[in-house]
């Protein structure tokens, strides 16, 4: 089996388990939310969810999307990026990981920390309360986007 079929088939198993401990039944647009979501690497908005399930399952409802994701994300089975804009993007990956936001094409891509995971956080955030993750959003210019930049810096306009 290819370990990209072991992985979705292992991360549906393990999705499956925090349904019934979360006590959350196991529907067929919850599993195929997940599904769709476990298998994109763009982070996608709820918008391009639901176009893409569209595709395989015509009567799926765009509230369908939101109300889903919203229950996965509250019960911890997701998560939202945290964007500039407007449009919340999701992401299911398990792996703890950071993002980069490219500020033209809003390309968003996973990156490791260990360095920021590992460190203690200052101590007037103790007097705060509870801290359950750390979550770094970087914002910048992707390469393609430079290369396109250069590109037309490049080229004469006379």
């Amino acid at each position: 089996m290819p370990d990209n079929r072991k992985l979705l088939l292992e991360r549906m198993s393990s999705f499956e388990n925090a349904c019934r401990e979360a006590g959350l039944r196991l529907t067929h647009q919850r599993l195929e939310v997940y599904r769709e979501l476990s298998e994109a690497f763009d982070h996608p908005s709820a918008e391009s969810l639901h176009k893409r399930l569209r595709a395989r399952f015509p009567t799926i409802s765009l509230d369908t999307v939101y109300r889903t994701l919203s229950t996965l994300e509250r019960h911890g089975m997701i998560k939202r990026v945290e964007t500039v804009d407007s449009q919340s993007r999701f992401d299911a990956t398990e792996i703890r990981h950071h993002h980069l936001i490219c500020a033209r094409c809003r390309e968003i891509a996973d990156f490791s920390w260990q360095a920021i995971d590992n460190e203690t956080l200052p101590e007037e955030i103790s007097s705060w309360g509870r801290i359950d993750n750390k979550s770094v959003v970087l914002y910048g210019v992707c390469k393609k986007c430079l290369k396109k930049t250069m590109q037309g810096e490049n080229q004469c306009t006379t």
